[in-house]
């Protein structure tokens, strides 16, 4: 069994008040695909692919040093359709076998750490799940996908944009970090709709799909540190922060 990943990096980052892509900038002294990739490099992957859109030339330049080269492929997203839709073009480029591993996450979550992604893939694994989430409890969850449970299994994801007065009330997020079962996942993306408030393709909705035809979905609570994704100037000033008191 092979272990893959697919990195969504396509995103123009509208909050982060510059034209630069989101990934692009920088926290601690390296750019927040970089931060990203590293989270990555312990895994004993078989192949990356990088999920590129808005100034992805750039973006696909930036990876050229990284330790991880040799493996990427990046799969260019031409227009934003969503998590679901990007996520089908990286799996696209990755031709994984269908009981492999396929890591999915995000391009800008610089407090992500390698360790976690590793106990990732051994829950994943040792539990037999077609799908395995990081999620996270939140103080202050507004803005996050929130986690829907009936008792302690997993059945769905709910957008905010989407969720009832209930739903937001619910603490525990979604941090868009995966592990899924590669067939799982292919079939599944192929079923998504955009019949949703953002009209667009979710990834989240592969957790619900999942769920609805009795496959078992785990779920990896970590720190709320971990959890946290750069969009804003605000966010990504406190990475740097935060990364800096790592290496002090």
């Amino acid at each position: 069994m092979s272990i893959h990943a697919i990195v969504l990096a396509a995103g123009q980052g509208t909050r982060m008040q510059s034209d630069l892509a989101k990934v692009l900038h920088v926290a601690a002294g390296r750019t927040l695909l970089d931060w990203s990739l590293a989270a990555l490099a312990d895994l004993d992957l078989s192949a990356v692919s990088v999920v590129v859109g808005h100034q992805a030339a750039a973006v696909t330049a930036s990876i050229a040093d990284h330790e991880l080269a040799p493996l990427v492929a990046t799969a260019l997203q031409a227009e934003q359709l969503g998590t679901g839709h990007a996520a089908g073009i990286g799996l696209a480029a990755l031709r994984p076998r269908p009981g492999d591993t396929v890591v999915v996450m995000p391009g800008d979550m610089p407090l992500l750490q390698s360790r976690t992604l590793q106990r990732l893939i051994i829950e994943h694994e040792s539990s037999g799940a077609a799908a395995t989430l990081v999620s996270a409890v939140l103080a202050d969850p507004t803005g996050y996908g929130r986690i829907k449970r009936e008792g302690e299994r997993v059945v769905a994801i709910v957008e905010q944009a989407d969720a009832t007065v209930e739903e937001t009330a619910i603490t525990e997020i979604n941090t868009s970090v995966y592990a899924f079962q590669a067939e799982a996942l292919r079939r599944n993306l192929a079923r998504l709709t955009t019949e949703n408030a953002q009209g667009e393709q979710y990834l989240t909705d592969v957790i619900g799909l999942l769920a609805d035809n009795g496959q078992h979905v785990a779920a990896l609570i970590v720190d709320a540190q971990e959890a946290v994704g750069v969009n804003t100037v605000d966010q990504l000033e406190q990475a740097a922060a935060a990364l800096m008191a790592r290496t002090d």
